[in-house]
C-alpha cells in the first residue's frame, strides 16, 4: 500500500498572515486538499504564531470531524507545556514531536534520542493516554542504539527528516547517497516495530524514488513544495499529482 499524504497548511497560513484578512483560507484550502484525496492535514503551531495560529486548530479539527471523518489531523511541535495543552484541547489523531527552538525558521534536525529518552517517554505516555498516536522527528542517518532509545519512549512512529535528500534536487548522485541513509534508518526502525513517516522538502520529482526505496513508508507530510505547486496547478490538481508520485491510483 502506498504512503498516505498529509498536507501541511503552514505555508498557506503564512501567506494569509501577510494581511489582516481571512484569505487565503486555511480551512478552505484544507477542504480542497481532502476532497481531492489527501488523507490528512498537518500543522506546526509555533509559539509566535507566525503561520498557523492557535485559533486555527479548532477550525481544522471541526472541518475533519464534520466533513472528512476518515481523515487525520497531525499536529507537529516542540512538546512545551503550552503545546501539549493545545494538543489536548484539539485532539489530533497524531502528534509529531520535533526538537525545535522557539525561534527556529523550520525543522532542520531530529531528536537526540539517547539524551532525551526520559523526557520523550513522559510526553509520549501523556499523549497516548489521550488516544493519540506519537511520532518522533528523526535524523536521516541514525544508528540502532539511538533508535532503541527512541523505542523505549513508547512512541509509535518516527518521521524521517528528508531535508538533506530534498536539497539534492540538482545533484542526482548525492540524492542517491542521502536516500540510502534514509532507507537504512527506516529498515532499522521498522525492525524495532516503528511505522515510518517522512517529511521536509519532498516534491513530485523526488517522491517516487523515496517511495520505491522505503516501501513500508506509512505517511508523508508535505507543505512548502505542495503549496508552491498549488500556485501553478491549483490545490486539487496538486494533491492528485503528489498522490500519483507516491504511487497511489487516482
Amino acid at each position: 500500500m502506498a504512503a498516505k499524504l498529509s498536507v501541511n497548511l503552514n505555508a498557506v497560513a503564512m501567506l494569509r498572515n501577510r494581511r489582516d484578512l481571512p484569505w487565503p483560507s486555511v480551512t478552505g484550502l484544507g477542504r480542497m486538499a481532502l476532497a481531492a484525496g489527501a488523507h490528512g492535514l498537518t500543522v506546526h503551531p509555533r509559539p509566535d504564531q507566525r503561520h498557523i495560529r492557535f485559533s486555527d486548530l479548532p477550525d481544522i479539527r471541526a472541518l475533519i470531524d464534520d466533513e472528512f471523518p476518515d481523515s487525520e489531523f497531525n499536529i507537529e511541535g516542540y512538546p512545551s507545556e503550552e503545546f501539549l495543552r493545545l494538543v489536548e484541547e484539539n485532539e489530533p489523531e497524531q502528534v509529531t514531536l520535533v526538537p525545535d527552538e522557539p525561534g527556529q525558521a523550520t525543522s532542520d534536525h531530529g531528536w537526540d534520542f539517547e539524551a532525551h529518552s526520559d523526557f520523550l517517554r513522559d510526553v509520549a505516555r501523556r499523549l497516548k493516554r489521550r488516544g493519540m498516536r506519537v511520532s518522533l522527528f528523526c535524523d536521516p542517518d541514525v544508528d540502532e542504539a539511538a533508535l532503541e532509545a527512541a523505542k523505549a519512549t513508547g512512541a509509535d512512529r518516527i518521521e524521517l527528516y528528508t531535508g538533506p535528500y530534498g536539497a539534492c534536487h540538482d545533484a542526482a548522485e548525492k540524492a542517491d547517497s542521502e536516500l540510502e541513509k534514509l532507507a537504512k534508518t527506516a529498515e532499522r526502525a521498522q525492525a524495532l516495530g516503528f511505522a515510518i513517516n517522512a517529511g521536509h522538502d519532498l516534491t513530485v520529482p523526488n517522491l517516487p524514488a523515496l517511495a520505491r526505496r522505503i516501501p513500508a513508508l506509512a505517511e508523508v507530510s508535505i507543505g512548502h513544495a505542495l503549496t508552491a505547486d498549488a500556485l501553478e496547478h491549483g490545490m486539487a490538481e496538486t494533491v492528485r499529482r503528489f498522490l500519483a508520485a507516491l504511487g497511489r491510483r487516482l
